[in-house]
């Protein structure tokens, strides 16, 4: 088993290093499918994420793919909405029955979600980049803001309770907010982002007694050197035949996982 989660960590990691999605919507499923318990799924998922997504940083930096502004305006949503999710499970401590329930259904619906962004991130691109001219005139703008402010809210609960939205859904809602940018700097950003929310909720799952060390251990062991490859292809391989999968796949479990 040992020799099965490094390799699912390598995939995961290639995949999240090349597309910027995938990370908590392949790796929590996979951790189901292994057998592991929803709750230390999540849990050690957001840990898990949180260290490979560092690494994928440093290389997204390097290329010079992260806006560090709007990193700042996502994180002062998401980080404090994170705090505030994780203080809430505290005070509640739910049973491990009722823990188990709730984060499978929010993870059912956080996939179907995260396939419904992947399946129409390309008419949504269209859409959004269609008047150059209007969105030229104005490349910024206060309601821009705090528009990603919201946005950060939303991912922070989202992420915290299921590990999964901040690659799929955080990009797609990016691309709607920031049309112009290029897609691998919009990708960078959203890693970068993540790494700060997925290590708070990280720690708070941990201190609620949902990480497996053991097998986060042996999942970094495969995903580091998969972000590391997959960050220096990105843009390069096309992922017209990729993103239709991945989406049907997440698809499916989201809704077995609901249903």
């Amino acid at each position: 088993m040992d020799f099965a989660y490094i390799v699912a960590g390598l995939a995961v990691g290639f995949i999240v290093g090349l597309t910027g999605i995938g990370g908590g919507s392949l790796m929590t499923p996979i951790l189901l499918w292994f057998g592991i318990n929803p709750a230390t799924a999540v849990g050690t998922d957001l840990l898990y994420a949180a260290i490979t997504k560092g690494g994928g940083v440093l290389v997204h930096q390097r290329a010079g793919n992260v806006d560090w502004r709007i990193v700042r305006w996502l994180s002062a949503g998401s980080v404090p909405a994170a705090l505030l999710t994780l203080a809430g499970l505290h005070i509640w401590r739910p049973d491990t029955g009722t823990m188990n329930e709730l984060i499978r259904h929010a993870l059912g619906i956080a996939l179907i979600l995260t396939a419904l962004a992947i399946l129409f991130k390309a008419r949504l691109l269209k859409w959004t980049r269609g008047d150059q001219a209007a969105l030229k005139a104005h490349p910024n703008g206060g309601l821009r803001d705090w528009n990603t402010l919201a946005t950060g809210v939303l991912l922070g609960v989202l992420v915290t309770l299921t590990s999964i939205g901040a690659g799929a859904i955080g990009t797609v809602a990016l691309f709607l907010l920031y049309p112009l940018i290029p897609t691998a700097r919009l990708v960078g950003t959203e890693i970068a982002h993540a790494v700060p929310l997925t290590m708070v909720a990280g720690l708070g799952h941990a201190g609620l007694g949902h990480i497996d060390w053991h097998l986060l251990l042996n999942l970094l062991a495969g995903s580091l050197p998969g972000i590391w490859l997959g960050s220096h292809m990105a843009g390069k391989v096309p992922d017209g035949a990729l993103r239709p999968a991945l989406a049907g796949m997440l698809m499916l479990v989201g809704a077995k996982l609901v249903w």
